[in-house]
């Protein structure tokens, strides 16, 4: 239900764990109404913070808890589609079942709450849409033909947004985190290893080598990105990939 007070709203897609729980905090500690749109329930609870179960693939689904959040008052500050899934495997490993379902969680949810939000956004003449996107949206990994696509999806999506709506004062950018430590890294890092039966401690010390820094990023990291990219000292970006990859990119 809506709370209907002065507060800026933001709408965070997955909002229920890892880098999608640390923008809820983030917002909500910065004065922002938040609803979190996410299939499962929140591992914590959050003041000013408002769950709504949603199933991101169904359209029908987002919109109704669009009216549910914001109510009669159509406001709507910030939107960070963040819903998404990994998947490792090839293109001939991949089945159309299994690249479906990563284009539907990663992609197609993405589209529906832009189209959800964007008409009250024009309506107020402003706005700002992250998407969550990756550092594969910029390079290869191997192993991951679906989810690099998906991810490579979402920064054209951003690019096209900030094109078609800059006219209505409305800002679209694409967030591109390398490996950050959450929920989804370690199920990544258990499935490897029961497939490949490596040793764990040593897959996540590979994984930290990798970085230029040394070490895996924090969500809280990620989620003063997308603060930053929403306030208005990032009033003059749009259409842009941002990474935040500990310079594993550069390399």
């Amino acid at each position: 239900m809506a709370i209907h007070n002065d507060k800026p709203v933001c709408i965070v897609t997955g909002g229920s764990v890892g880098i999608g729980a640390a923008i809820c905090r983030q917002f909500a500690d910065n004065g922002y109404e938040v609803h979190n749109f996410d299939i499962n329930a929140p591992t914590e609870q959050m003041l000013s913070v408002t769950w709504h179960a949603c199933d991101m693939t169904n359209p029908r689904d987002v919109d109704t808890c669009i009216t549910s959040a914001i109510g009669s008052s159509g406001r709507i500050e910030v939107l960070v589609s963040n819903a998404g899934i990994h998947f490792s495997g090839n293109i001939e490993q991949t089945s159309e079942a299994q690249f479906e379902r990563v284009f539907d969680i990663n992609v197609k949810s993405a589209i529906s709450i832009t189209k959800a939000v964007l008409p009250h956004m024009k309506k107020q003449n402003q706005g700002v849409i992250l998407y969550m996107a990756s550092d594969q949206a910029l390079i290869a990994k191997s192993n991951s033909f679906a989810y690099n696509l998906s991810k490579a999806a979402l920064a054209s999506l951003a690019k096209t947004t900030a094109i078609d709506y800059a006219k209505f004062n409305i800002r679209a950018n694409a967030i591109c985190p390398g490996t950050i430590e959450t929920p989804l890294y370690h199920q990544a890092i258990d499935n490897y290893v029961a497939s490949s039966g490596a040793d764990e401690s040593q897959v996540h010390q590979q994984e930290a080598a990798l970085q230029p820094l040394g070490r895996l990023g924090k969500p809280e990291e990620v989620a003063a990105l997308a603060f930053f990219l929403a306030s208005d000292q990032g009033s003059f970006i749009t259409g842009s990939l941002q990474l935040i990859d500990g310079g594993y990119t550069a390399q």
